[in-house]
């Protein structure tokens, strides 16, 4: 007890630690919190000075690591996944030191939470837009072979693969211009649009366009809007949102008629798009924004999707400082619904 005592009214300890970035805190060797910087204080608020640490951090491995230091004399790494209030991952570094007498524990935590995060998206993103990009190039590598030689005088054979080729690059294409686009979102996340945009304009500017495509599916598209919704956004940010989801609603849910209803309540402008058609299962819902995730990944490449137009929209929405949710049951279609603050609303 006194060696902890002491250890924890040296002033240069506190001092040390206060001056570190990364939450740093200290233990004697009766296992009571020495020191906590500002950093660690905030990240584990039940650690206190002179405490217990098991009152403040009951984490096994942690634990388990701080004991290993003090038996063996030498530093440790750990790790450690909080769950709790969202999920995030450290990197623990344990070393002794010599305090005169004393010896303690220097507990040094490091978040890694969004390296990882990036880590694994990078990794998911290389995967997945190879896999989408070697399909179609493939195909376009194998007509091109059979045009220079078995087909080479074969004038229909030419023409139907030349009409094939043509929808793969055309798909190539969407896949790439969805990934530009989400990079440049994404550079520009923490820059808030904002430019005035009727969102009522918008949404009537894509249902217009995509009645054609409607009129193909057999879809029955009704548009609701009343007066002006200006909302705060980027237009074209705001078109490729709408365009998104009601190509979407038509795509998968036809031959069903889709509902499309811009609307302003509470300080919020918002755009609901729902189908009527087979719905989608609850265990998708939670994944549908993720880059490349689809439902049926045939029938959305048969349909000419990228499954990346549902990952734009969030992104879209998050640069927006709004709010996207999604409701389906099986049998009963889908609704999408995009809130946007008003022009002149306070947003926080």
């Amino acid at each position: 007890m006194a060696e902890s005592a002491d250890i924890s009214t040296a002033a240069p300890v506190q001092a040390v630690v206060d001056a570190l970035p990364d939450p740093v805190f200290v233990v004697g060797r009766d296992m009571r919190v020495a020191a906590v910087n500002l950093a660690a204080a905030k990240l584990l608020p039940a650690l206190r000075k002179n405490d217990l640490l098991v009152r403040g951090l009951r984490e096994p491995d942690v634990l388990d690591a701080i004991a290993r230091v003090f038996k063996s004399g030498e530093a440790q790494a750990a790790v450690w996944l909080d769950r709790f209030p969202i999920e995030r991952h450290f990197e623990i570094h344990l070393a002794p030191a010599r305090l005169g007498a004393d010896v303690a524990c220097v507990v040094a935590l490091r978040d890694v939470t969004e390296s990882r995060r990036i880590e694994r998206m990078r990794s998911d993103f290389v995967a997945n837009a190879s896999h989408e990009l070697r399909t179609p190039l493939a195909s376009v590598l194998g007509f091109i072979e059979t045009l220079q030689g078995p087909a080479k005088d074969d004038i229909v054979a030419r023409e139907r693969f030349l009409g094939i080729m043509a929808d793969q690059a055309r798909r190539m294409a969407r896949l790439v211009g969805d990934l530009l686009s989400l990079s440049r979102i994404e550079q520009n996340l923490h820059i808030r649009p904002n430019s005035a945009v009727d969102l009522r304009s918008v949404t009537a500017q894509i249902v217009d366009g995509l009645r054609s495509l409607a009129e193909e599916s057999g879809v029955e598209m009704r548009f609701t809007a009343g007066p002006e919704v200006i909302v705060l956004g980027d237009r074209d940010e705001l078109l490729r949102l709408a365009e998104n989801l009601i190509e979407n609603a038509i795509k998968y849910g036809a031959p069903s008629p889709v509902d499309v209803t811009v609307e302003a309540k509470d300080g919020q402008g918002a755009l609901v798009v729902t189908d009527h058609g087979p719905g989608i299962a609850a265990e998708h819902l939670p994944r549908l924004t993720e880059r490349f995730y689809r439902v049926d990944a045939g029938a959305s490449r048969a349909k000419g999707g990228t499954g990346l137009g549902l990952a734009l929209v969030k992104h879209i929405v998050a640069h927006h400082r709004g709010r996207l949710s999604i409701e389906s049951e099986i049998g009963k279609g889908a609704t999408f619904r995009v809130s946007l603050p008003l022009a002149g609303a306070s947003a926080k």
